[in-house]
């Protein structure tokens, strides 16, 4: 597996969820076609008639995989919930649209929620999507290593020396046989190398092995993880302005 770049792997995961989230669906669908040129319409607008109820679960079920995508990883792709709601609001309009034109209208009732059952997936969703979020933030980005490096290696306080230090050494006599590169484009041969790792250099007594930086990372990143998804901190926020969203649509 390919090792993330020097800006972490955020821009990996992003195009991940833009792939995984908006290229599932048609485009460019032509409206010229005539019903000779379409004759199983009328067919298939018997059967989507008798599977309506069929459809209405499978858009409540489309929108809360879409809200489960948006906040579990919104930490990586910002834009999400503004890319999710231009989806909405031309989703609603189509449907309209395929609703006055082209299907027979049902009968409306006003029904008092969506149902017990994605109330709770919803609430699960927005709880664990804090934890997901932290989890993305801490081991995703470079944002735990340069702290840990400002704060607790610089001499200066800075990010000066920041990529020599996240650099680990490695003696070429080191290679196993057929492994070592056959030529070098330098001058002279070349006794150390240098790879992006938090590793103990060869001349210490445990060559190779994890150093002290590797841990106190590591550390960091899940101390953040704690503090980010803390039930008195940004969860219980979270949870409030839910609270809030939710009674807010409850009055229409």
């Amino acid at each position: 597996m390919e090792e993330c770049a020097p800006g972490g792997c955020l821009i990996e995961v992003c195009i991940q969820l833009v792939l995984c989230t908006y290229t599932d669906k048609p485009c460019l669908i032509p409206y010229g076609k005539t019903g000779k040129q379409m004759g199983y319409i009328g067919i298939l607008r018997k059967v989507v008639l008798c599977m309506h109820e069929c459809m209405i679960d499978l858009s409540l079920s489309s929108a809360v995989i879409q809200y489960g995508f948006v906040t579990l990883f919104v930490a990586s792709f910002p834009l999400a919930p503004l890319f999710a709601l231009l989806n909405n609001v031309i989703e609603i309009r189509l449907d309209a649209a395929k609703f006055v034109t082209e299907i027979r209208r049902p009968d409306a009732i006003r029904a008092k929620e969506i149902g017990r059952t994605l109330v709770k997936q919803i609430v699960g969703i927005s709880k664990f999507a804090v934890i997901t979020n932290a989890f993305v933030i801490s081991f995703t980005s470079e944002f735990i290593p340069r702290m840990v490096y400002q704060y607790m290696y610089s001499e200066t306080g800075t990010m000066h020396g920041y990529i020599d230090h996240t650099l680990a050494y490695f003696n070429t006599t080191n290679f196993k046989q057929g492994t070592a590169p056959n030529s070098t484009r330098f001058d002279r041969e070349l006794r150390v190398c240098r790879y992006k790792d938090y590793r103990d250099p060869p001349w210490s007594p445990e060559s190779y092995q994890l150093s002290k930086q590797y841990w106190s990372v590591l550390a960091a990143r899940l101390a953040f993880v704690i503090f980010f998804s803390g039930q008195w901190n940004s969860s219980y926020m979270v949870f409030i302005l839910f609270c809030m969203i939710a009674q807010m649509f409850n009055k229409f």
